[in-house]
């Protein structure tokens, strides 16, 4: 069957659907990736794959969306694709649109947070909320990666009886790994015995930068390592310069983007993120992978993933002052650190395994 997967950037299609895509073609299916144009998609395609471009736009622009769907219209009438998996708020409420109008005979969408959970406004909510009742009458699978987003969409009335379908990562590729984590110390000139607290995400806002630049002024012995980097799409303040500006001094490293992202996890300590919002994060599944105790906001969504007191730390969002209590608890001490992680790792292992993850939701889509 030809399957087309859709969403919304080139990093969330590198980074979210890119084992979906191998899995769909490792099974005889003809697999075709559509997001805006960006430069991860060289990495895609050098694997084979074909990967088309959609001027999506992330936030509720009327004439921008109308543009992107009269080209995903344009795209699936001339592929004739037998399933269009949709994914991401806006993205995949347009690919369902598309898909109804160019008479897609199966249209699916997974859900990875809601739009209306995410604040901006009682106009930005509102029209999230009417996205997803809207989108459901389009779809034939629906289902999301978090039990907190199926439990809305019951509640919500977005869709009966939604499946979870979870999130997932290869255990083989983050795991603990010594020699990773000296060659990467070495790289950064990081001593063998110094605590590295690391961070990885987009730099915006949301992902709770300001309170965490002010939890690490209280942590004096411990490093920051942030790895990522502001999307072209992003909006908002810029985080890099608030964390230059929050007098970490040399104990800030802003690494930017990395490929080697299970190397760096492997050289750390402690994992933090202390977002203001999740669905169910892949950088926290990877941590736990890598062996790491995670401290991160207490959300319905990393509550499915982190055991407070046992893998890891939850704290309250936009608090700096438990934030940074959880940091130098860590910090101080070796052995909580390690039985976490290892706590973690073995927890990730039997409930975020990216094979069982990517077989179920192939198995859901009947491939």
């Amino acid at each position: 069957m030809k399957i087309i997967e859709v969403t919304n950037v080139d990093f969330s299609l590198r980074h979210f659907l890119l084992p979906l895509m191998r899995g769909a073609r490792q099974r005889g299916h003809d697999v075709i990736g559509v997001c805006a144009d960006g430069p991860l998609l060289d990495g895609i395609r050098a694997e084979g794959f074909r990967v088309e471009t959609v001027p999506f736009q992330r936030r509720l622009s009327p004439l921008g969306n109308l543009r992107a769907l009269a080209a995903l219209v344009r795209l699936l009438k001339a592929e004739k694709p037998d399933i269009v998996h949709a994914h991401m708020p806006i993205s995949g409420f347009l690919a369902r649109l598309a898909a109804a109008i160019a008479g897609v005979p199966c249209v699916a969408y997974t859900c990875h947070g809601f739009l209306f959970n995410q604040g901006g406004g009682a106009l930005r909510c509102g029209a999230g909320y009417a996205m997803e009742r809207l989108g459901a009458r389009w779809t034939d699978i629906w289902s999301c990666v978090s039990s907190a987003d199926a439990a809305d969409a019951r509640r919500l009335r977005i869709w009966r009886d939604p499946v979870v379908v979870g999130n997932g990562r290869d255990p083989a590729a983050f795991r603990p790994d010594p020699a990773a984590r000296g060659r990467v110390r070495a790289e950064l000139g990081v001593p063998a015995g110094a605590v590295a607290v690391v961070a990885v995400s987009r730099l915006v806002m949301d992902k709770g930068y300001t309170e965490l630049a002010a939890a690490m002024r209280d942590v004096p012995d411990a490093e920051l390592w942030v790895v990522g980097e502001r999307l072209a799409t992003d909006r908002g303040e810029d985080v890099a310069e608030l964390l230059k500006q929050a007098g970490l001094g040399t104990r800030l490293r802003l690494l930017g983007y990395r490929h080697d992202v299970a190397a760096v996890l492997a050289a750390a300590d402690i994992f933090v993120l202390p977002s203001y919002h999740e669905a169910l994060p892949m950088s926290v599944i990877e941590a736990m992978l890598a062996g790491l105790p995670v401290v991160a906001s207490n959300l319905p969504g990393t509550r499915q993933q982190v055991e407070d007191g046992e893998t890891g730390i939850l704290v309250p969002p936009r608090a700096a002052p438990p934030l940074a209590g959880a940091l130098m608890r860590l910090a101080g001490d070796a052995a909580l650190r390690a039985a976490m992680g290892q706590a973690g790792r073995v927890r990730a292992m039997r409930l975020f395994d990216e094979t069982r993850v990517v077989g179920g939701v192939l198995d859901l889509l009947g491939l």
